[in-house]
């Protein structure tokens, strides 16, 4: 490990940590494993630690010092059994940049040969079929054929006004499919002129980026950018926040990049969605990186309110304070039992609101909450805000 995957600013940065400990409070590996070594505070302590070893005053006058392997891989065990929800650095009193550190530190243990197997698996997936999942590229439209119509040319248009972005959980994973079903119809319904990627569609990036390897993801931003371009099109909606954050802050693309509660806010704004009554009573689960990641926090809650009957009740921990649901950070592959064990934290604060459903507004949140909820037969609906939209539609 070197200095080279840190800039100046983390490295003045780590030395203004406190020791607090505030970050492994609001943790969600911390308090679902009752582990402390998974705490940011430990990792800041431990990647100190490490860099003074490589670089150290002793260092300089008795030469380098090889880090063991053993030790390396130790510290590989805090740094990627994560979920990158940014809670830490949410609560940091000093302002650490805590979350764009935990992916350098992760870069940092690729370039040193530390990290899990999975890390291998993901880049293998990538670079293979552009996907995580290692599926068929061609097939990433094929969600298009369950829809009840599914019109003949596939939403795959030569141009449109609107790419919509699906993403790889949704465009395979099938408790995830009926977010790219439904907003399809909702954009029919309300005749937005949209087309998909299809099979010109390819991974975002997050995966390479999540799991250390940043310097891959180039050429799949270049890709994506170009295939938007060849249709032309003015604005990218992404309902997948990771998706989403991923076109704001590397794309530097020159489209409008737009989430889809932004987009469907707009759309109910503009008068374009006639929304019947549900009788509901619904809670809100904030995505991490549409929350705190974005800070869209507002566009989903006054979705929820323009749907008459719905019943709005918050969750104790919301908007910024949202706890996680296991399912970011690649920690899913890494480490299922811990992303279990937070989903069920999640769902627990959840069934104390009493609602009949949870709303979130993200692929991999739906697909979390639900696997937990469903293995443990536990009475609660979860909903993708697009999933609760279309079921409101005054056809």
């Amino acid at each position: 490990m070197a200095h080279q995957d840190y800039n100046l600013w983390q490295l003045i940065q780590m030395e203004a940590c406190t020791k607090c400990r505030l970050c492994a409070d609001v943790c969600p590996a911390v308090s679902a494993s009752q582990d402390g070594h998974l705490s940011g505070v430990y990792r800041i302590k431990g990647l100190k630690e490490v860099l003074r070893k490589r670089s150290g005053l002793l260092t300089r006058l008795f030469g380098r010092k090889q880090i063991s392997s053993e030790a390396l891989d130790q510290f590989s065990e805090t740094v990627f059994r994560c979920t990158l929800c940014g809670n830490c650095q949410e609560i940091c009193p000093v302002g650490i940049h805590l979350k764009v550190l935990w992916l350098s530190i992760r870069q940092d243990l690729v370039n040193s040969g530390s990290y899990p197997e999975k890390v291998d698996l993901i880049r293998e997936n990538l670079l293979e079929s552009h996907n995580v999942f290692n599926e068929e590229n061609e097939e990433r439209a094929d969600w298009v054929e369950d829809m009840d119509e599914p019109p003949d040319h596939g939403f795959i248009k030569e141009q449109a006004e609107v790419v919509y972005f699906t993403g790889c959980v949704a465009s395979y994973f099938p408790l995830a499919q009926k977010i790219p079903i439904n907003l399809s119809s909702i954009f029919e319904a309300a005749e937005v002129d949209f087309t998909l990627l299809g099979e010109a569609e390819w991974c975002c990036g997050f995966p390479l980026l999540g799991s250390g390897q940043k310097g891959l993801m180039p050429q799949f931003i270049e890709h994506n950018i170009d295939a938007v371009r060849q249709k032309k099109a003015s604005k990218v909606v992404c309902a997948c926040p990771t998706c989403y954050q991923m076109w704001r802050e590397f794309y530097h693309a020159e489209f409008e990049i737009v989430h889809s509660t932004e987009f469907l806010y707009r759309l109910v704004k503009e008068g374009r969605l006639p929304l019947k009554e549900l009788n509901l009573t619904v809670t809100y689960h904030d995505p991490c990186d549409l929350g705190r990641g974005a800070r869209i926090f507002d566009e989903p809650r006054e979705v929820l309110k323009a749907i008459p009957g719905v019943n709005f009740i918050e969750l104790e921990a919301n908007r910024e304070n949202c706890r996680c649901c296991g399912g970011g950070g690649n920690l899913e592959m890494i480490d299922s039992g811990l992303s279990e064990e937070i989903a069920k934290q999640k769902i627990d604060e959840i069934m104390e609101t009493g609602a009949q459903a949870v709303v979130t507004a993200c692929q991999q949140c739906v697909r979390t909450m639900t696997t937990y909820v469903r293995r443990n037969q536990i009475s609660l609906e979860v909903l993708d805000i697009t999933e609760l939209v279309y079921r409101a539609l005054d056809s």
